[in-house]
């Protein structure tokens, strides 16, 4: 039996498709479901160009009920993926998934984390700060923002030039290259 994989997203998800893409033919582990709070996020366009089925909720499903944990448990899913899903992640999630749920941060974690710190505001305050280096860092998912034990880190250099365009370009390759590499690692240790 495969292991089943929930991707959480809240925009574009370039990091869902490159997942999408890893596990396609995998024998192993496949991408069941996709979800997200955005009713607008192409996420979901990616989601069904793989026949993946999708679901959008809101903060109130999300945050006072069961329906996310329920819906996960229903499909037997056993690894949840965070894919540029930019809300905090409730307590019963984290519970029903303990150690099954894991983020990628644009950034070298401890530096530049936190809540806000998504995006092009992580990429903004590397370049603000004069950083020699940009990176990424895989990690767990905790009841805070970006505290979560890490797992991988991976780092690029800044040349001076650089603008935020490209240290967003450079840090989206590192993250391409080895989310897909380093979730499948991850799961394929969690006992089905």
């Amino acid at each position: 039996m495969k292991k089943r994989i929930a991707i959480f997203a809240s925009g574009s998800g370039s990091n869902a498709q490159k997942l999408m893409e890893h596990f396609k033919r995998s024998n192993e582990i496949e991408i069941s479901l996709v979800l997200t709070n955005n009713a607008e996020a192409y996420v979901l366009q990616r989601a069904d160009n793989f026949e993946i089925p999708s679901h959008i909720f809101d903060k109130h499903e999300f945050y006072k009920t069961d329906v996310i944990t329920d819906l996960l448990k229903n499909l037997d899913i056993d690894f949840i993926v965070l894919a540029g899903f930019l809300w905090l992640i409730p307590k019963n999630l984290i519970e029903a998934y303990p150690g099954r749920i894991v983020n990628i941060h644009p950034a070298i974690l401890p530096k530049f984390g936190g809540k806000g710190m998504f995006g092009d505001h992580v990429h903004n305050a590397v370049m603000l700060a004069g950083e020699s280096e940009g990176g990424i860092t895989i990690h767990y998912v905790d009841e805070n923002y970006d505290e979560g034990e890490y797992i991988y880190q991976a780092k690029y250099k800044i040349d001076k030039s650089d603008n935020l365009e490209m240290i967003k370009f450079k840090g989206q390759q590192l993250e391409h290259q080895h989310y897909p590499r380093i979730i499948e690692a991850v799961v394929k240790k969690i006992k089905k």
